[in-house]
């Protein structure tokens, strides 16, 4: 194949497994409050205490600093999430709206560095077979357009169902096509064995609830989903390497070029059409919601919002546009 070498029907069934385990541990997780403290407090401390210390040592392939960084990010994003929906005063603080943006933007720095120090390896590191190259350079610069087009942090709201979701309506569904190519060729290109789950299943089990089950809340999902992902393969990190549904790439240079062109041209084409977004609606990006005007936006608003912040009580309103 293209991306991967053959894929034999255990994996193609594992994969399957791995996407809806992660799109249902998601749902309990962000349903019910305990499940979230017994899944992102407490377990993350015994495996700390008595699992990662052999699992991810030093020649593991999720031994790298990376990945400690990795897992513990994405846990810090998951438990600011939950005290920015639980707490109530917290949601009205405007430097608490701000985390979440910080905390997506140092996610994404982390693996933009990562993909430039990839850029001159050639051959196994740190357990990974890497072909780096152009690709690298190409998708971290995608990855710096995508943290400077995060936007609208402004107006994040905690949902008003039971589930108290963090919802984000300027994040739409265009910058989040553009994150999730921009990711897996990110895994592609530095961790490519790792790609065909950390990558494809990974980045799927966050968008299909953002797009089916609760709009508006990708960010949530992402930090959950990915928390949940990093903390099994750091526990069992033979799973994507050697184990019987293990898949590798094809280190293909042309594979790994296709997939980082693509990463940069569409996050390319968000940041022009954000910047002429701000240009023609004179907005602050620092201040400003971006795209009020758009449909998607207000749907996600009108079903999430407090009935004292719906539209037309104290936010712009305009005509719904279709995007």
């Amino acid at each position: 194949m293209f991306l991967f070498d053959t894929i034999g029907w255990q994996s193609w069934a594992m994969w399957f497994v791995v996407l809806g385990a992660l799109i249902a541990l998601n749902e309990v997780t962000r349903r019910w409050k305990w499940a979230g403290i017994a899944f992102f407090v407490a377990l993350p401390l015994v495996l700390t205490v008595f699992v990662w210390p052999s699992t991810a040592g030093e020649g593991s392939s999720t031994g790298t600093w990376f990945h400690w960084v990795k897992v513990y990010s994405a846990l810090a994003g998951c438990l600011g999430f939950m005290a920015l929906r639980y707490v109530g005063r917290l949601s009205k603080n405007r430097w608490m709206l701000l985390f979440p943006a910080l905390i997506l933007a140092v996610n994404i720095g982390e693996a933009v560095i990562r993909d430039f120090q990839v850029a001159g390896l050639q051959g196994m590191h740190d357990g990974v077979f890497m072909v780096g190259g152009v690709w690298n350079y190409m998708n971290g610069i995608a990855g710096i357009l995508n943290a400077l087009t995060i936007c609208g942090w402004v107006g994040i709201i905690v949902s008003r169902d039971r589930s108290k979701d963090m919802i984000w309506p300027d994040m739409l569904w265009f910058w989040i096509i553009a994150y999730d190519l921009w990711n897996f060729a990110y895994v592609y290109n530095c961790v490519g064995d790792h790609a065909f789950y950390a990558g494809a299943a990974l980045l799927i089990s966050c968008t299909i609830p953002a797009f089916f089950l609760k709009k508006g809340a990708w960010l949530q999902h992402r930090a959950h989903t990915l928390a949940l992902w990093m903390m099994f393969t750091m526990a069992v990190p033979t799973f994507v390497t050697s184990s019987q549904f293990a898949v590798e790439s094809s280190h293909d240079e042309r594979a790994l070029f296709v997939v980082s062109a693509l990463s940069l041209a569409a996050n390319v084409a968000v940041a022009v059409y954000q910047v002429r977004v701000i240009v023609t609606r004179r907005l602050n990006p620092l201040k400003d919601e971006l795209f009020t005007h758009l449909r998607p936006y207000r749907e996600v608003l009108e079903a999430n919002a407090p009935l004292a912040d719906a539209p037309g009580a104290g936010r712009e309103d305009q005509p719904l546009a279709a995007v």
